[in-house]
């Protein structure tokens, strides 16, 4: 009778370590493309080529990283569960949006590295509940505005770096709520200081001095804190557009009138999918085939295993 209960154990053995290895897939030593650090708690998953956040990301992560990769879009649970996590780094990447409540979790950050993407808004309250967050970065990206209150909960915010966007203005009241704020970078955007709307800003500045790093308008290279109110009398509205996508020059074939038609500007990402192209980085990476086929394989094995341990029992239940 001592078949039945062995061939028990290994079922109960296998199923327990095809869970454990499928939970931890995440990291290389499991057959995953980020390297874990199970002492300091780090999950380093750069330069790998991803085009989605890793499954599995142990719960426990203190510091994730996954900069230099080509995300282009965020899942809105992608950081789920992760509420220990104080330090998340997405520079380098391709991020165009961010969907509303994707960092609603990450109650203990500290610190978010979104500089250097792509991204041209951000949705009212995305940092609500970040109110532990002291060092934001969105610099080098393509921000054209920012909602009202976006940074009103970030009250223990030190550093906020703004540069190289292509902000005109800032919400009235952006800035109040930041009581421990010690460093604004706000240089390399275009400042409209021909509209009343920077009056907000100019005056905030020139009463912050220590604060920031400076900001000059688009029209001059006067600073933004300089500017009065009669320099800054009109009462503008801005349309609400998104940021001017490059253009190709299509021009048509040669024919007996070609003189006579104009070349027609058409945008370079309409005309990409006019044609049905699609860009390399949609593709699954290696690393991500490889997950998957390992994935695929570890599956099957874990079934015939599976099999065989109960065909033995079987076995020798017919005996005894």
């Amino acid at each position: 009778m001592m078949g039945p209960v062995l061939a028990a154990c290994l079922l109960i053995i296998l199923s327990t370590a095809w869970i454990s290895q499928a939970n931890g897939a995440t990291c290389k030593k499991d057959g995953g493309v980020c390297t874990c650090n199970d002492q300091t708690k780090n999950v380093d998953c750069s330069s790998k080529g991803l085009t989605a956040i890793p499954s599995n990301i142990p719960v426990d992560t203190d510091r994730l990283v996954l900069n230099y990769n080509k995300l282009r879009e965020l899942e809105p649970t992608a950081f789920h569960g992760l509420n220990k996590l104080t330090n998340l780094d997405l520079q380098w990447n391709k991020l165009q949006t961010l969907p509303p409540g994707v960092f609603d979790h990450l109650v203990e950050l500290d610190r978010l590295d979104l500089n250097f993407n792509q991204l041209k808004s951000l949705p009212s309250g995305i940092f609500d509940k970040l109110t532990k967050l002291t060092d934001l970065r969105l610099n080098d990206n393509k921000l054209q505005s920012l909602p009202h209150g976006v940074f009103d909960k970030l009250t223990e915010l030190k550093d906020l770096s703004l540069q190289n966007n292509q902000l005109r203005n800032v919400p009235h009241g952006a800035f109040d709520s930041l009581s421990s704020i010690s460093n604004v970078q706000l240089f390399g955007n275009p400042w409209d200081c021909s509209c009343n709307d920077i009056l907000y800003l100019a005056k905030w500045l020139a009463t912050n001095l220590e604060r920031h790093a400076g900001a000059n308008c688009d029209q001059s290279s006067k600073a933004v804190l300089e500017i009065t109110e009669e320099e800054a009398a009109e009462d503008c509205v801005y349309p609400n557009t998104t940021t001017a996508i490059p253009t190709t020059i299509i021009t048509t074939l040669a024919s007996s009138n070609d003189d006579d038609i104009p070349e027609l500007p058409v945008p370079q990402e309409n005309f990409q999918k006019f044609l049905g192209y699609q860009e390399p980085d949609h593709l699954p990476t290696q690393p991500q085939c490889l997950m998957s086929i390992s994935g695929y394989l570890g599956l099957m094995m874990f079934f015939v295993l599976i099999s065989a341990a109960i065909l033995y029992v079987i076995h020798f239940l017919k005996k005894a």
